[in-house]
């Protein structure tokens, strides 16, 4: 399964409540209308004003940690003689950046915890 920014955007919807204000008589019997759901347009400029500081970060070529996920760093690297693997014709690769993950050992361990 492929997570989406919809998807992202439902599941902020979703852990992201609001307390009301004012409480009608229907709040006190039922608590759980005592909280609002974010609104979707919001939780989009949310989830897109997140992804583009990272995206200009990154750019800028800083570093990213986010604490109990992982850091992503660009590096690079420098032009070098390759060759075109069709043809076997020798050719000089530009030098360029590439962004490289460091998984968190919290999200590690998550993520190879048995299942059984």
């Amino acid at each position: 399964m492929t997570l989406t920014k919809t998807d992202i955007v439902g599941s902020i919807r979703e852990k992201v409540l609001f307390r009301k204000r004012d409480k009608g008589r229907q709040q006190f019997l039922f608590p759980e209308m005592d909280y609002r759901m974010l609104s979707k347009k919001r939780a989009s400029e949310l989830v897109d004003t997140t992804l583009e500081i990272i995206k200009r970060n990154l750019e800028k070529g800083d570093t990213l940690l986010i604490t109990g996920f992982g850091k992503f760093k660009v590096r690079f690297k420098w032009a070098r003689k390759g060759r075109n693997p069709r043809t076997g014709e020798q050719i000089i690769l530009r030098s360029h950046r590439v962004l490289n993950f460091q998984c968190s050992p919290i999200l590690r361990k998550k993520i190879n915890k048995d299942k059984g």
